[in-house]
């Protein structure tokens, strides 16, 4: 492959990953009525939100943690939407120093949200600077230098940060404790995953069954986005080898070529498995190991493949490393070797 070809390819994933959020986006629910799943932490903030609005105050501090795809950016544009204010959008790792951070709080208006996505990912100083913000409303600016510099303090509108985190053990207690509702948002049933398909076709004008509906939230990964993904991906199906109405057996079809099988895995969660079988007898394998020989870091394995891995019972985690269980044995087709594995797992 040529340089240009190279480039061009990238572009092209590029273009497609753009597209790609562009299409969740236009899904995306603005009201709590039209967001499916997560009861429990929906019906909080409901109450949260009203409580607020009869008060004239922010909402409390909120956090949002779980795997990816799960909703925590919908539910802090639905917060703000409720609330009936603006929401600010930032990402931890691009607040690189306290000067932009004072940037972002400094033009927000009264009861705004000010959104931070991975924000287990600030820097310390940028985190510590954070805190008055949240418990006083207020940010100190140092002027001047040595014997001569003096501490301004710079008042903020009240506002209410939402942050979202896939990885909720890398928060320190401080930056935790400022938080005064911390919502974990779990994997979603079939049913859920049914509804919310079922939706994003009525929205997208394309006719769907209800068990192809059913066989592609069978295979989502418990996930949204990834439902709304292979929904797309079964709609350039159905419209190129069928009629262009989604049944069954398109969609298992479909999902056949996509190398997505029966559990919602798909190539790179059995190459997973695989190298801990075929390479490690099972495991026990560390994940530094694991992430060479996969050509991965180590965050993407732990946040991305591993929560699934594990809720389906098909990978353990031990003090020595990772485990295939018998599960993924089975589910592989693998013959388990006997020995310690086989009698614990």
């Amino acid at each position: 492959m040529t340089e240009m070809e190279a480039r061009a390819n990238e572009t092209l994933g590029i273009d497609e990953q753009a597209e790609d959020r562009a299409f969740d986006r236009s899904l995306r629910p603005a009201r709590f009525e039209d967001f499916v799943g997560q009861e429990r932490i929906k019906d909080n903030l409901r109450v949260f939100v009203e409580a607020a609005r009869r008060r004239g105050d922010p909402i409390d501090h909120t956090l949002f943690c779980g795997p990816p795809g799960l909703g925590k950016t919908t539910l802090a544009l639905i917060l703000a939407g409720e609330r009936g204010v603006t929401l600010h959008s930032a990402s931890g790792p691009a607040i690189e120093h306290k000067g932009q951070l004072a940037a972002l709080l400094t033009k927000l208006e009264p009861n705004d949200v000010l959104f931070i996505d991975e924000i287990h990912r600030l820097n310390a100083t940028v985190e510590e600077n954070l805190y008055t913000a949240v418990e006083d409303f207020r940010i100190d600016i140092v002027n001047g230098d040595g014997p001569y510099a003096q501490t301004l303090q710079l008042p903020l509108s009240p506002f209410t940060l939402v942050g979202a985190t896939t990885r909720t053990g890398l928060l320190t207690n401080p930056m935790l404790s400022r938080f005064g509702y911390v919502a974990r948002l779990d994997y979603y049933p079939e049913d859920a995953l049914r509804t919310i398909i079922e939706r994003s076709a009525r929205l997208l004008n394309f006719a769907i069954t209800a068990e192809a509906a059913q066989e592609l939230a069978r295979r989502s990964r418990g996930t949204p986005r990834i439902s709304n993904r292979l929904l797309r991906r079964s709609r350039d199906f159905a419209e190129v080898l069928s009629d262009g109405k989604l049944d069954a057996e398109t969609a298992r079809e479909g999902l056949t070529r996509l190398d997505v099988d029966d559990a919602g895995l798909d190539q790179m969660d059995r190459r997973y498995l695989t190298v801990i079988i075929d390479h490690y007898d099972g495991g026990p394998v560390g994940i530094e190991t694991l992430a060479a020989a996969l050509s991965e870091p180590r965050d993407t394995l732990e946040d991305v493949y591993e929560p699934y891995l594990l809720q389906r019972g098909l990978l353990a985690r031990t003090a020595r490393g990772r485990v295939a269980t018998r599960h993924a044995f089975e589910h592989l087709g693998k013959k388990q070797p006997a020995g310690e594995q086989s009698g614990l797992f």
